[in-house]
């Protein structure tokens, strides 16, 4: 159950599958050529699964920051993201640009060498642990785990940042102002009795679209300042709303005309409506 086993073995586990690709002739032999780079890739899964849990249990108060994650694609965030990364930098140390534009690699060899030396440093120190104290962590073993840490966490960002355009902290702030709209309007719909909390409870589907059309009539009339303002132009609004901010304009004319008597007629309507 000791981490430091667990290290040792997904360790031992990457380095057969590397002299394993190292002693074939991909040419000759390119289906078991693929069959073993899986088999890598996976194996480097792993090994980087284990060493998450050893830093957070050896150094979990010298963790690098991670919250520029936020600004990252939601499609990005996924389980293998670490171990895409560490792929990546492999391929740019060997000169393959997969994902990246020529001049864009070149500045991130730098940082892909650093990391992937930064990762045979701890591979080093971890075995050699592994196999005297199992139990423990001394201080080059911790520091050499800070120094891994922080290289990954930049190198992801840099790299991240060549391949798309990662939120700014204005579309994060605008976001969030959503969430909160979102968050009021279910409050509202509560109060009003257009939901229950037994719908919201057993994730009752149509909520999918009741609350996205009571959140546009509680962004237009009554939260009038807040991330549905339409007295700011397009590019100030989030990318959620921005492309249909003339559609937004002519559905809070129509809101304005109505009384207070068809309003709620309108909402119920929309909370039954498919």
């Amino acid at each position: 159950p000791r981490l430091l086993s667990q290290f040792f073995f997904a360790d031992e586990r990457v380095t057969r599958v590397v002299a394993e690709i190292n002693g074939l002739d991909a040419e000759l032999d390119p289906q078991q050529y693929l069959v073993l780079l899986n088999q890598l890739h996976l194996s480097q899964a792993q090994l980087l699964a284990v060493l998450e849990r050893i830093m957070e249990e050896c150094i979990p108060t010298q963790r690098h920051s991670r919250d520029y994650l936020v600004k990252f694609p939601e499609e990005l965030l996924v389980d293998n993201l670490g171990n895409h990364m560490l792929f990546a930098a492999e391929c740019l140390l060997a000169g393959t640009f997969l994902e990246v534009e020529e001049a864009d690699g070149a500045q991130l060899r730098p940082q892909a060498r650093n990391l992937l030396c930064s990762l045979e440093l701890v591979r080093t120190v971890l075995r050699e642990q592994s196999l005297s104290q199992p139990s423990s962590y001394p201080e080059p073993v911790q520091a050499a785990l800070v120094q891994f840490d922080r290289l990954f966490a930049e190198f992801e960002l840099s790299y991240v940042s060549s391949l798309v355009a990662v939120k700014s902290p204005e579309e994060i702030y605008r976001q969030q102002e959503i969430i909160v709209l979102f968050c009021e309007t279910v409050e509202r719909a509560l109060r009003l009795g257009y939901l229950t909390q037994e719908m919201i409870d057993g994730y009752e589907p149509l909520l999918m679209f009741t609350i996205p059309r009571l959140a546009i009539i509680s962004g237009l009339l009554i939260y009038p300042e807040g991330p549905l303002s339409l007295e700011q132009s397009p590019e100030q609004m989030s990318r959620v709303f921005s492309p249909f901010y003339n559609l937004l304009r002519k559905i809070r004319d129509l809101l304005r005309v109505l009384s207070m008597e068809e309003l709620c007629l309108l909402e119920r309507s929309l909370c039954s409506a498919e």
